[in-house]
């Protein structure tokens, strides 16, 4: 069951071990100089403990060894076998892996710590593409485990060093449920909610629907023919099932591949219609008691691999939940109308005449209301507040995001799932329309193959869809037949899925656009003073995660195409993993003021494109205009930060430059501020992430231009849809989970319009 992993050599491990203890290595605070008030006992320990002491290179090598797949990940492992060896240390790292002393050439794990960090720093700035791969592929894996990994009782040694309280204090009540309640079915646990909680408190709204194919015990299959499906074992003399041998068959009259922002407003709507749907969703269900809120289970449990999707030379990280409710159950809440500059272009550059038309406004409003959508903010959080006192006294537009939360709705933790439901993600809302209506079914851990098609008259019209999923038996094949298909997995995972359904439109994985994202930080130290601001109780991970954005550089009223300034929400890991290395004390010294450093980011709206070969393997060029747009962006973040009270500011460029504010002369911030700014994004040299991906099978009036048409149907297979944001022509330039739902909510009614003249037949 799953692939077979790479196993490390005791030699491979020990080069593996002395890697992870340069990136992070035991300290002694007493010969270095790591700050006066760092000398508590909390700081002593974090200091004080190295990455293998605290067991992190055994998972580095899980991860390097096939836990997580990248097109990379071969090379890791071949420079982790050359460091375990004399020459292969020689070839790596040069001269300093010498000796003075016979036999003068050393293993990496014999060089010195100090000739060691030197040459990971090297690498970082190599010429040699190969080496900046590598060593960023080795930071982010060491780094992210040992800020996120937990022992029994849900600690990290390093939390309390660095001011980090750990999940959301408020869901201690639904980790003591979920401890012993998530794997077993509502009528077992029943008489075990002694604290009063009901089953769709512990299991959530969803749970009448959430069919759970990988245990059998629970009889899923009678499950599905109770909520009225078909449901039949196909005889083995079924040619067209032969190939595929599957367990079974369900029939409905709509399957819809994801339950993300697309997938779930498309299911809801479907199922409200009174017709059959099923949705299938490769990642798993989380009821809001099922939610740890760690950021280490969470990446790896609701997130797009693990947390780790990057593009083919990890040159941007690419974050996309995996989860039922898709990215709407781990987003950061921004609900923004699509801006009336983009539905220019898109109704009348690309004449998509949808866009311009009240039935799309319509379907705005009617996901806006859906979600909840307001304005109100009661109490903000630490980012938006330094953003919100920059732009102000800088002069600059800043206005407050809407969101799909409440205005008292306080969490940082909404990245992990939302522990209260209050924000209004497809899990609270058209899925629960979908299971409410008795007319559907959630199959989550289940993922599609391929459409199923038949051809006839020269067309070729979907029928349904082959999925696998595991049961404690191993592998297995599900067939659900469809009089409609609809793909909704993202701009990822739709392109590689339709092309392993043989589809051909060259357009099919092409164009696209990521919204790259670089950002810069700055550190606002605690004050006694009651007067202080932030106030010293306030903490970078707390709050609402987008309340406040900056368009001062969005280019609205001129080509449409600028960057967005917002705030992120930055766990401890994700944290580490962003912030430039420069030797393991000066790393240690960044976490320690972790809770104090607030974030703040540029987002463009990218006129340049990608291509997605698989899931795994994921290219993108940045072009010359949108990197000089985010270094516009960048400058006016540091001057933000600046001009909201920061003591330091600076980027997360490989060179790690700091500015003490308060002690540098205007001339010296100026030339700070511009020198970082200009300094190039490409080849590793800075992070750039993207938490929104769109346009890789994007609408249009032409095959030649466009994988699917005006009303969301692919131009070579009848009956299959497309409903998620790799259908946006171009890039968006804001949150795109407002449009996504209002196109799938368009996408939906000429499905509706299909269904009706099949059964009319």
């Amino acid at each position: 069951m799953g692939k077979s992993r790479w196993r490390f050599s005791c030699g491979q491990m020990e080069a593996l071990s002395a890697l992870c203890d340069t990136f992070l290595p035991a300290i002694d605070v007493d010969n270095y100089d790591v700050g006066p008030q760092l000398h508590s006992s909390l700081h002593r320990q974090f200091y004080q403990t190295s990455a293998s002491m605290a067991g992190i290179p055994h998972h580095v090598g899980e991860f390097l060894g096939g836990k997580v797949e990248h097109p990379k990940m071969c090379l890791a492992r071949l420079a982790i076998m050359l460091l375990s060896t004399r020459i292969g240390s020689l070839i790596l790292c040069g001269r300093k892996s010498l000796s003075p002393k016979f036999p003068y050439f050393q293993t990496f794990s014999k060089v010195s710590c100090e000739r060691r960090e030197e040459i990971l720093l090297s690498w970082s700035t190599s010429s040699f593409l190969l080496l900046r791969i590598l060593f960023t592929a080795l930071k982010i894996f060491t780094l992210l485990l040992f800020f996120t990994q937990v022992n029994e009782k849900g600690e990290n040694l390093s939390w309390k060093a660095i001011g980090y309280c750990g999940p959301d204090p408020g869901c201690t009540k639904t980790r003591r449920l979920n401890a012993e309640n998530t794997q077993q079915p509502p009528e077992e646990c029943e008489e075990k909610l002694a604290d009063g909680a009901s089953k769709e408190e512990l299991f959530g709204s969803l749970y009448k629907g959430i069919i759970n194919l990988s245990q059998p015990r629970e009889d899923p299959l009678s499950k599905l023919q109770n909520l009225g499906f078909s449901v039949s074992i196909p005889h083995s003399r079924n040619r067209r099932m032969k190939s595929l041998n599957p367990s079974f068959i369900v029939k409905c009259d709509a399957v819809v591949v994801g339950s993300g922002s697309g997938g779930g407003v498309m299911a809801g709507v479907l199922a409200n219609a009174g017709h059959k749907v099923l949705v299938l969703e490769k990642g798993s269900y989380f009821a809001r008691a099922n939610l740890s809120l760690l950021e280490g289970e969470a990446m790896d449990q609701m997130y797009l691999g693990k947390g780790m999707a990057t593009t083919d030379n990890l040159d941007v990280l690419l974050l996309a939940g995996s989860t039922v409710g898709g990215g709407s159950t781990i987003n950061w809440s921004a609900s923004i109308h699509t801006p009336p500059h983009v539905i220019r272009e898109w109704s009348e550059k690309h004449k998509l005449k949808l866009f311009e038309s009240k039935v799309y406004q319509q379907a705005l409003d009617v996901v806006c209301q859906k979600m909840g959508v307001q304005s109100e903010v009661e109490h903000e959080g630490f980012n938006n507040m330094i953003l919100r006192k920059g732009c102000e006294k800088l002069g600059y537009p800043v206005e407050t995001v809407p969101r799909n939360a409440p205005s008292d709705h306080y969490c940082g933790w909404c990245c992990f799932g939302c522990k209260d439901g209050r924000k209004k993600g497809t899990s609270e809302t058209w899925l629960v329309d979908l299971v409410e209506s008795g007319n559907g079914a959630i199959l989550p851990a289940c993922e599609a193959l391929r459409v199923i098609t038949e051809e006839s008259n020269g067309k070729k019209r979907a029928i349904g869809v082959a999925f696998a999923f595991y049961t404690p038996f191993g592998r297995e094949i599900g067939i659900v037949e469809s009089d409609v298909t609809v793909a909704a997995s993202g701009a990822i995972c739709t392109p590689p899925l339709l092309k392993r359904s043989g589809l051909k439109n060259r357009n099919i994985g092409k164009n696209l656009h990521i919204h790259p994202v670089v950002m810069a930080w700055g550190y606002f130290p605690d004050s006694a003073s009651p007067d202080a601001w932030p106030a010293a109780e306030k903490r970078s991970y707390e709050g609402g995660i987008i309340t406040a954005m900056s368009t001062v550089i969005a280019n609205t009223e001129t080509s449409g195409y600028g960057t967005v300034i917002q705030t992120p929400i930055l766990h401890p890991g994700m944290f580490s993993l962003l912030m430039p290395w420069i030797s393991g004390t000066d790393m240690k010294n960044r976490m320690v003021k972790f809770s104090r450093t607030t974030h703040i980011f540029a987002l463009a709206r990218d006129k340049g494109s990608g291509k997605i070969t698989s899931e795994t393997n994921v290219s993108y060029k940045l072009e010359y205009s949108d990197q000089e747009n985010l270094s516009k962006g960048l400058e006016k973040v540091m001057r933000i930060m600046a001009a909201a009270g920061a003591e330091e500011i600076g980027t997360q460029h490989t060179t790690g430059r700091v500015l003490k504010v308060k002690q540098a002369s205007e001339e010296e911030f100026e030339r700070f501020v511009k020198e970082e700014s200009l300094r190039p994004l490409q080849k590793l040299s800075s992070p750039i992430g993207s938490a929104h991906q769109m346009g890789s099978c994007r609408m249009g009036v032409d095959p030649k231009s466009s994988a699917v048409n005006p009303k969301g149907e692919t131009w070579e297979v009848e009956g299959l849809f497309v409903a998620d944001s790799s259908v946006f022509p171009t890039a968006l330039g804001v949150n795109p989970m407002v449009t996504i739902q209002a196109i799938a909510y368009c996408t939906a009614q000429s499905v509706l319009e299909v269904l009706g003249q099949k059964k009319m037949i």
